[in-house]
């Protein structure tokens, strides 16, 4: 079985370098020009989107009208109350100064998940994955997915993030970056 995992294209979120998980923002101008220029051969497969309207209009883009389902599951993090807000502003708040103690995989943001209950919600969704498929999701998402079937590359979650439209094609329990 083959699973392609593609990230969105870029959001106003991502270029104003802010939380966004649960929010649901469309493409930016920019992150859809982006994707114009990336092409993949990718066909005879399923494909699933999480349904956030980034990723939806990232597949539009990618791959024309294909057919497709949606998962929530596949969402990226809920940064609660610090969605749509960046380091600056939340760097002198208590709550965030607790979230960033420790391990932040672990710890909560008020009002929102941990990478943890992301991750099994991501990961149970990806068991009932029976067929090629690529799913269009989020970076953290896919750094998810990446930490847990290759723990002996021992890289954390910002390094298996890919680029905004680009991913990994994961075949066998091997990987590569695509496109």
């Amino acid at each position: 079985m083959t699973i392609y995992l593609i990230r969105h294209g870029k959001t106003e979120a991502n270029e104003n370098h802010l939380y966004c998980g649960s929010t649901d923002l469309p493409l930016s101008a920019a992150g859809r020009q982006e994707l114009q220029n990336i092409r993949y051969d990718i066909k005879n497969v399923r494909f699933l989107t999480s349904g956030m309207k980034r990723t939806d209009e990232t597949i539009h883009i990618l791959f024309g009208d294909v057919p497709y389902e949606t998962d929530p599951r596949f969402r990226e993090v809920d940064f609660g109350i610090f969605e749509m807000h960046g380091y600056d502003q939340l760097k002198n708040t208590p709550e965030y100064q607790a979230w960033l103690t420790g391990d932040n995989e672990v710890n909560i943001p008020p009002q929102g998940e941990s990478g943890v209950q992301m991750k099994v919600r991501v990961m149970q969704a990806l068991s009932e994955i029976n067929e090629d498929t690529c799913i269009i999701t989020h970076g953290g998402v896919i750094a998810a997915i990446m930490e847990h079937f290759f723990p002996e590359e021992n890289k954390n979650r910002y390094q298996w993030q890919p680029r905004p439209g680009e991913g990994y094609c994961i075949t066998d329990h091997t990987n590569r970056r695509i496109p």
